[in-house]
């Protein structure tokens, strides 16, 4: 591996507290600025966008959802729809931004089941319109539906990042109250998802999301101490394991461009901090920088910023 990088710059507390701190986009400065047009009403940033992205599906779904969080998507993709009625693009940013309408409790989920199956129609090909309604439905609909969709998603692209962490969490819901079940179908999953995917996909880290996913579940049912560092839930011979293959695979990785890379990171420093390996955690630090992510900093229910910061000291200061 190439010599760290410099330590990351410190995080600077924002007017506004955390929520200055986490930005959804990470790293892609080109949907850094399309959002920012995007929010002055100018949409034919974001059709430039992503018609650039084309059928990098995991690119366009990590775009597309970030633009669908925004307050104002919603009204200006209409806009973009009334003037580009074919635009299987406008259609798929609207279905998202009405999604995530439906989700904050600001929309019927029928009209958002109802703008996704639009977009789908559009664009047979395209993973994203099913993305959306298995976001939708990992928080609203049943688990069979949950399993239909994501699917519809795999059929459409195989190693969908998105799409399978939307179903790590699913997944790890079930059977709240076995406690240490290292049996438990959520491992099974994602061992058997990393598994598949090819030597470079960065679905091997997928294992250890099911790991941070099962200790939410267990921690916020009482069975699991609130406070991750506490827990042992990352000591065992299981999760060593599956810690240390996920380190040597990140070692080893040669394709670091991924949109999404930066969560799996994050999820691996967070690994890494709470089995006390602090070398190790120190150098995944290094490459995240200021990319820090609200999940899984936040579990059970802690404050992701106050957390990150922590950890990432703790781990500096060993290094």
């Amino acid at each position: 591996m190439p010599p760290p990088p410099p330590p990351p710059p410190p995080l600077g507390r924002g007017r506004k507290g955390s929520a200055q701190v986490f930005d959804a986009a990470l790293d892609d400065a080109e949907l850094v600025v399309a959002r920012s047009a995007l929010a002055q009403g100018r949409w034919t940033a974001v059709r430039s966008l992503l018609a650039v992205t084309g059928d990098e599906w995991d690119r366009r779904g990590h775009r597309v959802t970030v633009l669908a969080q925004e307050s104002t998507t919603l009204a200006w993709a209409r806009d973009w729809q009334l003037a580009e009625p074919e635009s299987a693009d406008a259609s798929v940013l609207l279905a998202c931004a009405t999604v995530q309408r439906a989700l904050d409790g600001k929309d019927r989920p029928e009209r958002a089941r109802e703008t996704c199956h639009a977009a789908a129609a559009l664009a047979p090909a395209d993973p994203t319109p099913w993305l959306g309604l298995l976001t939708l439905e990992r928080t609203l609909g049943a688990e069979a539906d949950v399993v239909r969709l994501f699917d519809e998603v795999r059929h459409r692209h195989p190693e969908h990042h998105q799409a399978h962490h939307l179903m790590v969490a699913r997944l790890a819901e079930r059977r709240a109250q076995a406690g240490q079940d290292p049996l438990h179908e959520v491992y099974d999953f994602a061992n058997w998802a990393a598994e598949q995917a090819p030597a470079d996909s960065p679905l091997a880290i997928l294992p250890v999301v099911a790991h941070a996913e099962r200790y939410r579940v267990l921690a916020t049912a009482g069975s699991e101490p609130a406070d991750p560092a506490a827990s042992g839930h990352w000591v065992g011979r299981r999760a060593r394991q599956v810690m240390k293959a996920a380190f040597d695979w990140w070692l080893e990785w040669e394709h670091d461009d991924h949109p999404r890379r930066l969560l799996d990171l994050n999820f691996l420093a967070h690994a890494k901090s709470c089995e006390g390996r602090g070398a190790e955690a120190a150098a995944l630090f290094h490459r995240i920088g200021p990319h820090a992510t609200p999940v899984p900093w936040s579990y059970p229910d802690r404050d992701p910023y106050k957390a990150f910061r922590a950890a990432r000291d703790s781990a500096l200061g060993t290094a």
